[in-house]
């Protein structure tokens, strides 16, 4: 039988259908053991007969602990996503619950991707607390086609919106609603290289503003709001993209009018976008609006008008399983912010030897950038973690230096391992 430190063990993970010297089960399918993080010897059928015992998602290692062959990834998305999710996925690959296909290969209106998407929704809703007033969709096209859909689906061509921009993405939402609104930048943090939030009371919010623009937390520069603003208009909306730190804490859904969010951060693959969108606003569209783009379309038809992103649905589903046996948004915020404490302590008691350069009161929970005092060590500093099994510590092209995305899925170990190693780094090279 082969064990997990065979030579078979690795090639085994990348295809089940390929053993050397497999074992027979008493079915007549072939057997193989691994080695779990409790160090006990299990036995995996062949994924011929994954159906017939479906393990659920709290039965797979913590998100708090790493198998030695995987890495930390830092990356800013696609990001890390959760161990147990992530083999729960793998022993439904072949067979998804005893319907002879995998999800896949599912039509996108059979009734078992029906359950699928339906479960992924209620689970959302139950996270976020969403009021029954708003549609959830399970859109494509990432985060960034939404900076045409909104201001196509919220306003005519000549209506005022208001956009406050604290880094990249929010600059690019800002760009693009200028082809279809009169969008008002009311305040912008590049003189300063996006590193804080303007005081809300200082802000020029226009008075008849349709809504409010914001990136609730800047993935490239690490700039994260921790209060919201509200637009001047009594009738106006806030809008906000929430990409990199969705379902990564609480958020009172009401005092949006949209929430959007790119799935490859927090919650699953890159190929899932998901609206969150309060439904009297919906139907408003531009006549240009193309059906794609059109929030109405994509609402009556409970976000199946054509072939969504199935599999990656299906992959926020069981993320959403996952954080709520965690225990809910509230306890995932606890150790959220217990590893950015962690991270961010080190580097603020490194005497200078790394540098955050966003202020401490809006630091992102979720993407840690800093820099080294000595710039030419960078390089070094990159390469070395990533033969320590930390890779994507790069910092984003426009901005240079490091940059740690510690999303829900990184563990406190990760950080920690950074850290450590961050340390023993200054002590090499102070």
């Amino acid at each position: 039988m082969a064990t997990a430190t065979s030579p078979h063990s690795l090639l085994l993970q990348k295809n089940p259908n390929i053993l050397k010297n497999p074992t027979t089960h008493s079915n007549g399918f072939p057997v193989t053991s691994v080695r779990t993080n409790t160090n006990v010897d299990v036995k995996l059928i062949s994924i011929k007969c994954a159906a017939t015992t479906t393990p659920h998602i709290q039965d797979r290692p913590s998100a708090q602990t790493q198998s030695q062959d995987r890495v930390f990834n830092f990356a800013a998305g696609p990001a890390t996503l959760p161990e147990n999710v992530l083999r729960k996925a793998e022993s439904e690959l072949y067979n998804w619950r005893g319907s002879g296909m995998s999800v896949m290969e599912m039509s996108h209106r059979g009734k078992e991707f029906l359950s699928i998407i339906q479960k992924a929704e209620a689970d959302l809703r139950a996270l976020l607390d969403i009021p029954s007033e708003y549609a959830v969709l399970f859109l494509q096209g990432g985060a960034t086609t939404q900076f045409a859909a909104i201001p196509l689906n919220l306003c005519k061509p000549d209506d005022p919106v208001d956009y406050l921009v604290t880094g990249s993405w929010g600059d690019k939402a800002f760009k693009e609603a200028q082809k279809f609104c009169k969008p008002k930048l009311i305040w912008s943090g590049k003189s300063e290289k996006y590193t804080k939030i303007p005081s809300f009371g200082e802000l020029e919010k226009s008075p008849d503003a349709r809504y409010l623009h914001i990136c609730a937390n800047e993935t490239i520069h690490g700039v994260e709001f921790k209060d919201y603003p509200n637009p001047k208009n009594p009738n106006g909306i806030l809008i906000a993209d929430m990409s990199s730190n969705f379902c990564s804490k609480p958020v009172d859904v009401s005092k949006f009018g949209v929430i959007y969010a790119g799935a490859q951060k927090n919650v699953g693959p890159s190929g899932v976008t998901i609206v969150i969108i309060r439904k009297d606003l919906i139907g408003n569209a531009q006549g240009i609006t193309p059906v794609m783009l059109d929030y109405k379309i994509h609402a009556e038809n409970n976000s199946l008008y054509n072939t969504p992103p199935c599999y990656g649905i299906y992959m926020c589903g069981l993320v959403f399983e996952d954080l709520l046996e965690q225990g809910g948004l509230k306890e995932v915020e606890k150790k959220n912010k217990n590893k950015a404490d962690v991270l961010y302590n080190a580097i603020d008691q490194s005497n200078g030897f790394y540098r955050c350069p966003v202020e401490k009161s809006v630091r992102s929970l979720m993407n840690v950038p800093f820099t080294l005092e000595k710039s030419e060590l960078e390089a070094e500093f990159v390469k070395e973690a990533a033969k320590e099994k930390m890779i994507q510590l790069k910092g984003h092209r426009s901005v240079g230096g490091m940059r740690a995305s510690i999303y829900n899925a990184m563990s406190l170990a990760g950080v920690e391992k950074l850290v450590a190693f961050m340390k023993d780094f200054q002590a090499r090279h102070a």
